[in-house]
């Protein structure tokens, strides 16, 4: 009696563990302008679906018949899980493909090794041979010297200055073999972030680019230690709750203010629909989330299809999330997007992405 009363509470629980993962799975449907409270709810996804795959683990040992409850919910969460974490196996690539690199360079001063980081950045991008490089926070980008270095990898080259202000410059970079016609800048409100749209030539085809370094967390170097401080749990409770109801103040307020960026380049992106279209850059949000959602609608999520594994792209210690992106549109097909984990210049990793331009004739 007292073991069936046991399985039975434990069923409850995984029963209520699927319901909150398909709440946090799908919550990034919710904009946090309406709805503030769900802002930050994504993040909890891949915590709940760890508790969920225990449960499984726990059933399969000591009551098989029950484990088709986590299972039910794994399947449920299809669509979030192969977004947080697809499992695509390593393609060839493609003949003719466009390969392309996005990264946040911080500012050329984050990783560096010695004083010289932009050296070790620019050895890297030289490195990767891609056709298109979308820098975000390419401030050194505006110095005359920076630019004659690129010219001698990339004929087209262009930086954007997208924010001024007193804490600080921000700028997004283009270095690409194709000629660049125009650009142009998508209007939002912001306080230091941007999105340029780029109209490339590629042979006779008008390639549309959009960079993108959306909202940041504005999380200072205080908040991210006191954060790392509590999942060592070297913070006691009553003071882990009030750090953790200050930092999600922060994610959610910046969250809200993010929500209409993203609309305004799926608007932009709709508007455009004529052109085959990238679109990448820091997002400054994680693939659950309404950020990712609104500006991935009717494009290719290049990771979510072509890459493997979760793809952590910002590589700060306790904040294991990619907030990353590359999209397309249906006119293009990506291969093996991948993460380069390997490269620690910068406080984010590049992502990395081949993409083939379907023949409409």
């Amino acid at each position: 009696m007292i073991k069936r009363f046991i399985s039975n509470l434990l069923a409850g629980a995984n029963v209520a563990t699927v319901v909150l993962m398909l709440l946090a799975g799908f919550s990034d449907r919710i904009s946090p302008v309406s709805f503030p409270a769900f802002s930050c709810v994504g993040m909890a996804f891949p915590v709940i679906a760890c508790i969920n795959l225990l449960f499984l683990l726990f059933w399969l040992t000591f009551n098989w018949r029950r484990a088709w409850i986590p299972v039910a919910g794994f399947l449920l969460a299809y669509i979030p899980i192969s977004k947080y974490m697809p499992l695509n196996p390593r393609q060839d690539v493609a003949d003719d493909c466009i390969k392309v690199l996005t990264y946040n360079v911080c500012s050329y001063s984050c990783g560096g090794k010695d004083t010289d980081a932009f050296s070790q950045i620019y050895d890297y991008i030289s490195g990767q041979q891609a056709d298109i490089v979308c820098l975000q926070e390419d401030v050194a980008g505006r110095r005359n010297y920076v630019m004659d270095r690129y010219a001698k990898l990339y004929p087209y080259n262009d930086t954007t200055l997208i924010a001024a202000t007193a804490s600080g410059t921000n700028c997004v970079g283009m270095h690409t073999r194709y000629p660049i016609l125009r650009k142009e800048r998508i209007s939002y409100p912001s306080q230091g972030n941007g999105s340029v749209a780029y109209y490339l030539l590629k042979g006779r085809d008008t390639l549309l680019v959009i960079n993108n370094h959306l909202e940041c967390t504005r999380l200072t170097k205080a908040d991210r230690s006191r954060y790392t401080s509590i999942l060592k749990g070297e913070v006691k409770d009553s003071a882990a709750r009030k750090e953790s109801r200050l930092l999600i103040g922060k994610l959610t307020e910046t969250a809200v203010r993010r929500a209409p960026q993203a609309e305004a380049v799926h608007r932009y992106v709709e508007a455009h629909r004529q052109y085959p279209t990238i679109v990448c850059g820091d997002f400054n949000d994680t693939p659950i989330s309404y950020t990712s959602h609104v500006v991935s609608k009717g494009l290719t999520d290049c990771f979510q299809a072509s890459g493997l594994g979760i793809g952590l792209s910002y590589n700060q210690k306790g904040f294991w999330v990619r907030i990353d992106h590359i999209l397309c549109s249906p006119d293009l097909v990506p291969y093996n997007c991948y993460v380069d984990s390997k490269n620690e210049l910068s406080d984010h990793y590049p992502m990395v992405c081949w993409l083939k331009m379907q023949d409409n004739n």
